[in-house]
């Protein structure tokens, strides 16, 4: 009924930068906030960033003044643009969107990614 696919991860040295995007596709009447996780190898999945319908945006401490969240409603798309990246953001990361269906009645649904590999190394 609803995909988000992602891409743009990859390797990457210390300092470097890259842009994941995802974009949502399926039987979709609206798309509310979307937003990227990630899961670091022995870790717990935690928050990146999110983004509302209307462009508020929030993010971890750890990721604050370096990654900025974006968005093109028109497209269903939510980009991570990744700066100054640091061997401890390496991690796989996870898209993610709050999107009403089609014939859904209002009911939301809060689908995932496949997820993204990002590695920051030299």
């Amino acid at each position: 009924q609803v995909q988000l696919v992602e891409s743009g991860g990859g390797l990457v040295q210390p300092g470097g930068s890259l842009r994941l995007s995802c974009t949502a596709s399926g039987s979709i009447f609206s798309v509310h906030a979307m937003g990227w996780y990630r899961q670091a190898p022995g870790k717990q999945r935690e928050l990146g960033a999110f983004i509302t319908s209307d462009g508020s945006t929030n993010y971890a401490d750890s990721v604050k003044g370096r990654f900025t969240i974006s968005r093109d409603n028109a497209k269903n798309t939510v980009y991570l643009q990744m700066n100054s990246l640091k061997p401890e953001d390496t991690a796989v990361y996870y898209c993610y969107a709050d999107v009403v269906l089609l014939g859904s009645s209002g009911r939301h649904y809060y689908p995932w990614g496949q997820g993204t590999q990002v590695t920051v190394s030299s």
